[in-house]
């Protein structure tokens, strides 16, 4: 069985070996079996490549593809295989598909979604996802089930961005069609709080500023698990968040919508990360 956590291997971007060995230690002894990763997360495919030859038939494993061409996305398909060690990954995922018109490039004739095809085809990988930031996230990857019948669909969802009812009513919709699909929902940015604010320093390695009080990403995750859509959550891009989030989804279960409610209402400065000054 898959843990709902997933490993956002994005942490492991910039760290040493030794300091990404001990993270996937703790990420495997904390049950966490799902581990995902992109070419454009830095070093981080290089990270867990070591990792293969042991927990390969372990683990779940999925990278991404940011190229929108066939070609280009055939390359760099490839090319995650080999820095992975591994003949086949069980997840390839159209990466940051944030809204129609990039969709309409991975599914144009000669798109990105051709190499993935030709991948599963050729039994490099096993299913094919698609993800996504930003606030045309749910629709656009509505739009995408209509095309296409991606298996697994990354979306942000937290407390603050389902506050929303333009985003929430898009969010209903996609979850609706994944659904009637029966596709997975992952999520990501479950315990963003905002925006790094202008000029202030980064504690962490994530382009929004996280929470980092137990409390607060206990009820943040909760949140989050508390849809039952939700097949997997994905953790923070950064390795010194990792642990607070394995505890909050150990809490997770004992916590009433109400106590939910009561503690995110007293975060300050909660808004969306895509909020003006952040990354879309």
């Amino acid at each position: 069985m898959d843990s709902v956590l997933i490993f956002g291997a994005a942490a492991l971007s910039d760290v040493t070996q030794e300091e990404a060995d001990s993270t996937i230690e703790f990420a495997l002894e904390s049950g966490i079996n799902h581990f995902d990763v992109a070419r454009s997360y830095g070093d981080a495919e290089l990270r867990l490549g070591p990792w293969m030859p042991k927990i390969r038939d372990q683990i779940f494993l999925s990278t991404k593809t940011g190229k929108r061409d066939k070609e280009s996305a055939w390359a760099e398909i490839n090319e995650s295989l080999e820095r992975l060690q591994t003949d086949h990954v069980d997840l390839i995922q159209h990466h940051a598909v944030v809204d129609l018109e990039q969709l309409d490039l991975i599914t144009a004739q000669g798109g990105a979604l051709e190499a993935t095809i030709q991948a599963q085809e050729q039994g490099m990988v096993r299913h094919i996802g698609i993800t996504g930031h930003g606030h045309q996230a749910p629709r656009t990857h509505w739009e995408a089930l209509r095309r296409f019948p991606f298996e697994t669909v990354l979306t942000p969802l937290n407390y603050v961005l389902y506050q929303d009812e333009a985003y929430r009513l898009d969010l209903e919709a996609l979850t609706s069609e994944i659904k009637r699909q029966d596709a997975g929902l992952m999520v990501i940015k479950a315990i963003a709080q905002r925006p790094w604010p202008e000029g202030a320093p980064h504690r962490y390695d994530t382009w929004y500023e996280p929470f980092d009080r137990q409390e607060f990403i206990n009820a943040a995750i909760a949140f989050v698990l508390s849809f039952p859509e939700v097949t997997g959550l994905a953790t923070a891009g950064d390795v010194h968040l990792l642990p607070l989030i394995v505890e909050a989804e150990k809490q997770a279960d004992s916590m009433t919508p109400e106590q939910v409610e009561q503690i995110m209402a007293r975060v300050q400065e909660y808004v969306s990360p895509f909020a003006a000054g952040g990354p879309g």
